[in-house]
Protein backbone atom coordinates (compact mmCIF):
# COMPACT_ATOMS: atom_id res chain seq x y z
CA UNK A 1 0.00 0.00 0.00
CA UNK A 2 1.38 3.26 -0.77
CA UNK A 3 2.71 5.51 1.67
CA UNK A 4 0.83 8.50 3.22
CA UNK A 5 2.44 11.85 2.03
CA UNK A 6 1.79 14.57 4.97
CA UNK A 7 2.54 18.21 4.55
CA UNK A 8 4.10 19.41 7.92
CA UNK A 9 4.42 23.19 9.14
CA UNK A 10 8.43 23.92 9.67
CA UNK A 11 9.39 26.44 11.78
CA UNK A 12 12.67 26.64 10.47
CA UNK A 13 13.29 30.44 8.94
CA UNK A 14 16.09 32.64 8.14
CA UNK A 15 16.48 36.08 6.51
CA UNK A 16 17.44 34.28 3.00
CA UNK A 17 14.91 31.77 3.19
CA UNK A 18 12.14 29.19 4.45
CA UNK A 19 11.22 25.87 4.10
CA UNK A 20 8.11 23.77 3.13
CA UNK A 21 8.15 19.98 4.36
CA UNK A 22 6.75 16.87 3.86
CA UNK A 23 6.52 13.27 5.68
CA UNK A 24 5.98 10.02 4.00
CA UNK A 25 4.74 7.53 6.65
CA UNK A 26 3.44 3.84 5.90
CA UNK A 27 -0.04 2.30 6.99
CA UNK A 28 1.72 1.96 10.71
CA UNK A 29 2.42 5.46 11.09
CA UNK A 30 6.50 4.90 10.58
CA UNK A 31 8.31 7.25 8.91
CA UNK A 32 9.50 6.16 5.50
CA UNK A 33 10.50 9.26 3.81
CA UNK A 34 10.47 13.38 3.87
CA UNK A 35 10.85 16.26 1.27
CA UNK A 36 12.15 19.50 2.20
CA UNK A 37 11.75 22.30 -0.23
CA UNK A 38 14.24 25.66 0.76
CA UNK A 39 12.56 28.62 -0.79
CA UNK A 40 15.16 31.85 -1.05
CA UNK A 41 13.76 34.57 -0.25
CA UNK A 42 16.39 37.17 -1.12
CA UNK A 43 16.36 39.77 -3.84
CA UNK A 44 16.88 38.26 -7.01
CA UNK A 45 16.26 34.77 -6.00
CA UNK A 46 12.66 34.45 -5.94
CA UNK A 47 12.88 32.45 -8.71
CA UNK A 48 15.16 29.48 -7.13
CA UNK A 49 13.74 26.67 -4.21
CA UNK A 50 16.18 23.78 -3.38
CA UNK A 51 15.35 19.98 -2.59
CA UNK A 52 15.97 18.07 -0.28
CA UNK A 53 14.70 14.63 -0.12
CA UNK A 54 15.05 11.28 1.76
CA UNK A 55 13.69 7.40 1.25
CA UNK A 56 14.42 4.12 3.47
CA UNK A 57 15.72 2.26 1.33
CA UNK A 58 12.88 0.05 1.84
CA UNK A 59 10.68 1.61 -0.38
CA UNK A 60 13.09 2.86 -3.08
CA UNK A 61 11.07 0.70 -5.53
CA UNK A 62 7.55 2.18 -4.52
CA UNK A 63 6.83 5.51 -5.83
CA UNK A 64 6.92 7.38 -2.45
CA UNK A 65 9.71 9.22 -3.79
CA UNK A 66 8.26 10.40 -6.78
CA UNK A 67 5.30 11.46 -4.69
CA UNK A 68 7.44 13.38 -2.29
CA UNK A 69 8.78 15.42 -4.98
CA UNK A 70 5.80 15.72 -7.12
CA UNK A 71 4.59 17.83 -4.09
CA UNK A 72 7.71 19.63 -3.77
CA UNK A 73 7.43 20.48 -7.28
CA UNK A 74 3.79 21.75 -6.92
CA UNK A 75 4.29 23.76 -4.40
CA UNK A 76 7.51 25.10 -6.26
CA UNK A 77 5.73 26.58 -9.07
CA UNK A 78 2.23 27.27 -6.40
CA UNK A 79 5.40 30.01 -5.31
CA UNK A 80 6.15 31.01 -8.71
CA UNK A 81 9.69 29.44 -8.54
CA UNK A 82 11.09 28.83 -12.25
CA UNK A 83 13.79 26.51 -11.18
CA UNK A 84 14.98 23.59 -8.35
CA UNK A 85 17.92 22.40 -7.94
CA UNK A 86 19.23 19.65 -5.78
CA UNK A 87 22.56 17.70 -4.73
CA UNK A 88 23.09 14.09 -4.88
CA UNK A 89 26.97 12.71 -4.12
CA UNK A 90 28.08 10.46 -7.40
CA UNK A 91 27.10 6.81 -7.36
CA UNK A 92 24.07 7.47 -5.79
CA UNK A 93 20.24 6.31 -6.23
CA UNK A 94 19.57 9.85 -6.19
CA UNK A 95 21.00 10.19 -9.58
CA UNK A 96 18.66 7.89 -11.28
CA UNK A 97 15.81 9.24 -9.23
CA UNK A 98 16.44 12.68 -10.18
CA UNK A 99 17.37 12.29 -13.88
CA UNK A 100 14.22 10.20 -14.02
CA UNK A 101 11.99 13.36 -13.53
CA UNK A 102 13.94 15.57 -16.07
CA UNK A 103 16.81 17.08 -13.49
CA UNK A 104 19.90 17.98 -15.43
CA UNK A 105 23.38 17.88 -14.02
CA UNK A 106 24.55 21.45 -13.68
CA UNK A 107 28.06 21.61 -11.77
CA UNK A 108 30.10 19.15 -10.08
CA UNK A 109 31.90 19.36 -6.98
CA UNK A 110 34.81 17.81 -5.39
CA UNK A 111 34.77 17.41 -1.79
CA UNK A 112 38.66 17.05 -0.02
CA UNK A 113 39.76 17.01 3.08
CA UNK A 114 43.16 17.76 4.85
CA UNK A 115 43.96 15.58 8.07
CA UNK A 116 45.65 18.26 10.19
CA UNK A 117 48.18 16.20 11.68
CA UNK A 118 49.69 16.11 8.12
CA UNK A 119 49.46 20.09 7.75
CA UNK A 120 53.01 21.13 6.88
CA UNK A 121 53.47 24.07 9.45
CA UNK A 122 56.63 24.81 8.64
CA UNK A 123 55.91 25.42 4.91
CA UNK A 124 52.77 27.33 5.74
CA UNK A 125 54.93 29.38 7.89
CA UNK A 126 57.17 30.32 4.90
CA UNK A 127 53.70 31.25 2.69
CA UNK A 128 52.37 33.41 5.17
CA UNK A 129 55.89 35.17 6.33
CA UNK A 130 56.47 35.93 2.78
CA UNK A 131 52.96 38.00 1.63
CA UNK A 132 53.26 39.63 -1.67
CA UNK A 133 54.52 42.90 -1.96
CA UNK A 134 51.39 45.14 -0.83
CA UNK A 135 49.63 42.94 1.17
CA UNK A 136 48.97 42.12 4.77
CA UNK A 137 46.78 39.64 6.69
CA UNK A 138 44.12 39.91 9.39
CA UNK A 139 42.01 37.66 11.29
CA UNK A 140 39.27 38.22 13.71
CA UNK A 141 36.47 35.35 15.04
CA UNK A 142 32.71 36.48 14.66
CA UNK A 143 31.81 39.48 13.84
CA UNK A 144 34.05 41.72 11.46
CA UNK A 145 35.75 44.00 13.33
CA UNK A 146 33.74 47.42 12.88
CA UNK A 147 37.33 49.04 11.45
CA UNK A 148 37.18 47.10 9.01
CA UNK A 149 33.64 46.53 8.58
CA UNK A 150 32.91 48.61 5.27
CA UNK A 151 35.25 47.27 3.21
CA UNK A 152 34.65 43.66 4.42
CA UNK A 153 30.93 44.15 2.81
CA UNK A 154 32.64 45.24 -0.33
CA UNK A 155 35.22 42.36 -0.34
CA UNK A 156 32.29 39.86 0.03
CA UNK A 157 31.36 41.11 -3.88
CA UNK A 158 34.50 38.94 -4.79
CA UNK A 159 32.07 36.08 -4.80
CA UNK A 160 29.96 37.38 -7.52
CA UNK A 161 31.40 35.81 -10.51
CA UNK A 162 32.93 32.32 -8.66
CA UNK A 163 32.00 29.78 -11.37
CA UNK A 164 28.83 27.71 -10.44
CA UNK A 165 28.39 25.72 -13.68
CA UNK A 166 24.80 25.96 -15.08
CA UNK A 167 23.47 26.68 -11.81
CA UNK A 168 20.81 29.98 -12.22
CA UNK A 169 21.90 31.29 -8.77
CA UNK A 170 21.66 35.13 -8.95
CA UNK A 171 24.59 37.45 -6.97
CA UNK A 172 22.89 39.04 -4.04
CA UNK A 173 23.63 41.78 -2.64
CA UNK A 174 26.22 42.08 0.65
CA UNK A 175 25.18 44.45 3.31
CA UNK A 176 26.44 44.61 7.18
CA UNK A 177 23.23 42.95 8.47
CA UNK A 178 23.71 39.90 6.06
CA UNK A 179 27.41 39.72 7.45
CA UNK A 180 25.49 40.00 10.95
CA UNK A 181 23.62 37.13 9.67
CA UNK A 182 25.65 35.01 8.44
CA UNK A 183 27.87 35.27 11.66
CA UNK A 184 24.84 34.54 13.58
CA UNK A 185 23.77 31.54 11.51
CA UNK A 186 27.13 29.96 11.99
CA UNK A 187 26.89 30.64 15.91
CA UNK A 188 23.23 29.18 15.50
CA UNK A 189 24.68 25.57 14.90
CA UNK A 190 27.06 25.71 17.53
CA UNK A 191 30.19 26.77 15.35
CA UNK A 192 32.63 29.20 15.60
CA UNK A 193 33.59 31.50 12.09
CA UNK A 194 36.76 32.12 12.13
CA UNK A 195 37.95 34.73 8.91
CA UNK A 196 41.32 35.94 7.33
CA UNK A 197 41.45 38.35 4.77
CA UNK A 198 44.23 40.10 2.99
CA UNK A 199 44.28 43.71 3.12
CA UNK A 200 45.75 46.11 0.25
CA UNK A 201 48.20 48.66 1.87
CA UNK A 202 47.53 51.35 -0.73
CA UNK A 203 44.33 52.47 0.83
CA UNK A 204 43.98 49.70 3.43
CA UNK A 205 40.87 48.14 1.49
CA UNK A 206 40.21 44.13 1.69
CA UNK A 207 40.96 42.32 -1.33
CA UNK A 208 39.80 38.73 -0.43
CA UNK A 209 38.65 36.79 2.51
CA UNK A 210 38.54 33.49 3.39
CA UNK A 211 36.17 31.60 6.01
CA UNK A 212 36.40 28.54 8.60
CA UNK A 213 33.24 27.29 10.93
CA UNK A 214 35.15 25.11 13.55
CA UNK A 215 32.95 23.11 15.84
CA UNK A 216 32.28 24.77 18.96
CA UNK A 217 33.72 22.22 21.06
CA UNK A 218 36.75 22.25 19.11
CA UNK A 219 36.75 18.57 17.96
CA UNK A 220 35.93 16.19 14.53
CA UNK A 221 36.17 18.03 11.48
CA UNK A 222 36.22 22.57 10.81
CA UNK A 223 34.55 23.23 7.68
CA UNK A 224 35.75 26.16 4.81
CA UNK A 225 33.23 28.75 3.54
CA UNK A 226 34.00 30.69 0.91
CA UNK A 227 37.31 31.86 0.01
CA UNK A 228 37.61 34.49 -2.51
CA UNK A 229 39.58 37.30 -3.87
CA UNK A 230 38.47 40.56 -5.47
CA UNK A 231 39.08 41.05 -9.86
CA UNK A 232 41.58 43.59 -9.20
CA UNK A 233 43.65 41.88 -6.90
CA UNK A 234 43.77 38.46 -8.15
CA UNK A 235 47.04 37.06 -9.85
CA UNK A 236 49.10 37.66 -6.42
CA UNK A 237 48.51 34.26 -4.63
CA UNK A 238 46.43 35.96 -2.14
CA UNK A 239 43.98 32.71 -1.85
CA UNK A 240 47.01 30.39 -0.95
CA UNK A 241 48.25 32.85 1.50
CA UNK A 242 44.81 33.33 3.09
CA UNK A 243 44.08 29.86 3.28
CA UNK A 244 47.49 29.01 4.53
CA UNK A 245 46.72 31.21 7.72
CA UNK A 246 43.55 29.62 7.86
CA UNK A 247 45.15 26.34 8.52
CA UNK A 248 47.66 27.27 10.40
CA UNK A 249 45.24 28.68 12.98
CA UNK A 250 43.37 25.97 13.16
CA UNK A 251 46.40 23.64 13.99
CA UNK A 252 47.63 26.18 16.59
CA UNK A 253 44.74 26.90 18.07
CA UNK A 254 42.54 24.15 17.69
CA UNK A 255 44.91 21.11 18.70
CA UNK A 256 41.86 18.60 18.83
CA UNK A 257 40.59 19.43 15.67
CA UNK A 258 40.81 16.20 13.07
CA UNK A 259 40.90 17.97 9.59
CA UNK A 260 39.48 20.96 7.53
CA UNK A 261 37.05 20.05 4.94
CA UNK A 262 36.71 21.92 1.23
CA UNK A 263 34.56 21.77 -1.36
CA UNK A 264 35.49 23.04 -5.26
CA UNK A 265 33.61 23.20 -8.31
CA UNK A 266 35.75 21.42 -10.63
CA UNK A 267 35.30 24.67 -13.27
CA UNK A 268 37.36 26.95 -10.60
CA UNK A 269 40.49 25.07 -11.15
CA UNK A 270 42.09 28.23 -9.68
CA UNK A 271 41.05 26.89 -6.12
CA UNK A 272 41.45 23.01 -6.53
CA UNK A 273 45.12 24.11 -7.59
CA UNK A 274 45.66 25.77 -4.23
CA UNK A 275 44.09 22.99 -1.94
CA UNK A 276 46.24 20.61 -3.97
CA UNK A 277 49.04 22.69 -3.14
CA UNK A 278 48.64 22.98 0.80
CA UNK A 279 47.55 19.23 0.59
CA UNK A 280 43.92 18.50 0.71
CA UNK A 281 42.84 15.25 -0.44
CA UNK A 282 40.10 14.91 -2.82
CA UNK A 283 37.34 12.50 -0.46
CA UNK A 284 34.29 12.01 -3.04
CA UNK A 285 32.30 13.77 -5.58
CA UNK A 286 28.66 15.52 -5.75
CA UNK A 287 26.39 16.53 -8.25
CA UNK A 288 24.08 19.38 -8.29
CA UNK A 289 21.30 18.81 -10.29
CA UNK A 290 18.25 21.57 -11.74
CA UNK A 291 14.73 21.17 -13.07
CA UNK A 292 13.00 24.29 -15.09
CA UNK A 293 9.88 24.36 -14.17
Amino acid sequence: MSARITALIDPEASPSSRRLAWLASGTDGIPVGSAFLRLFTRAGQHHLAELHLHIHPQERQEDTGFRLLDAATAAAREHDRRRIISHVRAGAPGEWFLTARDFHKVLTLTSARLPLRDADIAALTVIIEEPPPGYRLASWEGMVPDALAQTFVASRHAMNDTPTGGVDFSAVPWDLERVRAAVAAVENQGSLLHTVVAIAEADDSIAGYTELAIPGDGTGDAQHYGTAVLPEHRGHGLSRLMKAASVRHARERHPLLDGLLTDTADNNPRIRRVNDTLGYRPTHVTYEYQLDL
